[in-house]
């Protein structure tokens, strides 16, 4: 019976903790779940939780109406988020696997970024210290994430171009950054996964480093 209960853990035929928490660290139906959400105690990888806004879901003139912000903008602006956390994040805590940031609209998905260091115990201090921080007028609400292998927490069907769910999927939908920005942040290996540059809808301008006032977001 342990041995079944062992191959089970964290699937759908477990009815005892929550698969989805499990796989991406998450769960729409938050505290009210009827199945377990196990955190763990220790981890490489951390979540800050809601931290990206993407500006196309925010954006208002003064009169309370949508703001039509381009891709190209939206790119722009999110590679500079993107660049911003992880370098810092790097600097203080300790070298950075992989980071992934979600594209979705669900509340307990919508704009997660998912931090994965080499060193649990960098992990461990990141969470720790960043719960006490403020990140562009916001509070940092920081938690070690079970996540460690993101092929699983991913939509496969988005990834493809074909997931139906739209924004409010249950499994992660990853935004890609700027070809130049992956290369700057980790190398030419294969580090960073992202949904293939056909299914962005857009080919993101190449840009160069240099940041305009309107685009700075706010520091730990």
């Amino acid at each position: 019976m342990a041995e079944y209960l062992a191959s089970i853990f964290g699937t759908e035929k477990d009815k005892v903790n929550c698969s989805f928490y499990f796989k991406i660290g998450a769960c729409r139906h938050g505290d009210r779940c009827s199945r377990l959400h196990n955190k763990p105690t220790f981890s490489q990888t951390i979540v800050l939780l809601n931290l990206y806004r993407n500006p196309q879901n925010t954006a208002q003139t003064a009169d309370g109406s949508h703001c039509h912000v381009s891709d190209v903008e939206v790119q722009e602006h999110y590679d500079n988020f993107f660049e911003e956390v992880f370098t810092e994040l790097q600097e203080k805590y300790g070298e950075i696997e992989e980071m992934n940031v979600c594209d979705n609209l669900g509340d307990h998905l919508v704009g997660n970024v998912y931090v994965k260091f080499r060193r649990e115990e960098d992990a461990e201090r990141a969470v720790t210290e960043l719960n006490n921080r403020w990140f562009n007028g916001q509070a940092v609400h920081a938690e070690l994430s079970p996540v460690t292998d993101f092929r699983e927490s991913c939509c496969r069907q988005y990834e493809m171009g074909e997931c139906t769910r739209g924004g409010f999927c249950n499994f992660m939908h990853l935004r890609p950054i700027s070809r130049n920005l992956r290369r700057q942040l980790y190398g030419r290996g294969p580090r960073h996964r992202s949904p293939p540059r056909s299914y962005t809808g857009h080919r993101p301008r190449e840009r160069n480093r240099r940041r305009s006032p309107d685009h700075r977001h706010g520091r730990f």
